[in-house]
C-alpha cells in the first residue's frame, strides 16, 4: 500500500528539513508521497521541502483543518499519515501504524501524546487543558481516548468517504476522531513520544482551547 504522509506548513524553515530527513528514513522502500500544504510561507518552508522530495501544494486559505482537507484531496496513498511540521510527532512511528491498518483491519489510528509526557514539553496549563477536552469529547460522544487532541494519525484513505468534517480550524483533529467513532470504524490509539517544538508555536492556546470545547458542545447538538 503507498502512504501519503500529509503536512501543514506556515514559515516553518526552522524544522521542515528534519521532518523531512525523518519521514524519507522511516519509509525508505515504502512507495510513499510526501505533501507540503503551505499557507503563504514567506521563509524558506517550501525550498527546503520540495529539496528533500516532498510535493507542495499551495492553500492561501488559513486553517488547519482547511489544509488537511486539500492535503488529503491531493493524496494518492491508499493510507494517509499526518504528521505537525515542528518535528514534535515522531515520524518513525508511521511504518509501525500503517502495518496495523494493512495487516491488521484497522481504519483510523490516532496517537496518544499525554500518556508519557514531561512537563519539559508540555506544562501543567496546556496538559489541564488538554485532559478537559478529552473528558468533555468522552463524555459527549462516549470515545475513550486519552488524547482528543493529537495531530498525528494513520487512516485508510478510504476511509475519508464516510466521514463529514465540517471544521476548517483547529477543531479539525477532534472532528475527525469523533466522526470516525460515529462511523462505526475500527479505531484503536497508539501511545507515543512528544517531543519539543521548534520553531514559533502558530496554535493560541487560550483562544483555540476555548474554541475546540465550544465546537464539541455545538457538535453533539448538531448545530455544526
Amino acid at each position: 500500500m503507498k502512504i501519503s504522509v500529509v503536512i501543514p506548513t506556515m514559515n516553518e524553515e526552522e524544522s521542515i528539513g528534519q521532518v523531512m530527513d525523518e519521514i524519507n528514513e522511516a519509509l525508505s522502500g515504502r512507495d510513499y508521497e510526501v505533501l507540503i500544504v503551505d499557507t503563504e510561507s514567506t521563509d524558506r518552508t517550501r525550498e527546503i521541502a520540495r529539496s528533500k522530495g516532498a510535493k507542495v501544494v499551495e492553500e492561501p486559505r488559513r486553517g488547519y483543518g482547511r489544509a488537511y482537507k486539500t492535503g488529503f484531496e491531493e493524496a494518492e496513498g491508499d493510507i494517509i499519515a499526518t504528521l505537525d511540521a515542528d518535528c514534535t510527532y515522531p515520524a518513525s512511528k508511521i511504518p509501525s501504524l500503517a502495518v496495523m491498518i494493512e495487516k491488521e483491519g484497522y481504519e483510523f489510528i490516532t496517537t496518544d501524546r499525554l500518556s508519557n509526557i514531561s512537563s519539559d514539553v508540555m506544562g501543567w496549563t496546556h496538559r489541564f487543558g488538554n485532559w478537559v477536552l478529552k473528558t468533555t469529547m468522552n463524555l459527549l460522544f462516549r470515545t475513550k481516548l486519552n488524547d482528543s487532541q493529537s495531530g498525528m494519525w494513520v487512516f485508510k484513505s478510504s476511509a475519508l468517504r464516510h466521514l463529514n468534517v465540517n471544521s476548517d480550524g483547529m477543531p479539525f483533529s477532534e472532528e475527525i476522531k469523533i466522526e470516525a467513532k460515529k462511523k462505526g470504524l475500527k479505531i484503536d490509539e497508539v501511545s507515543i513520544d512528544y517531543r519539543e517544538r521548534k520553531g514559533e508555536a502558530k496554535i493560541r492556546s487560550l483562544k483555540d482551547g476555548f474554541k475546540n470545547f465550544f465546537f464539541l458542545w455545538k457538535k453533539r447538538f448538531g448545530l455544526v
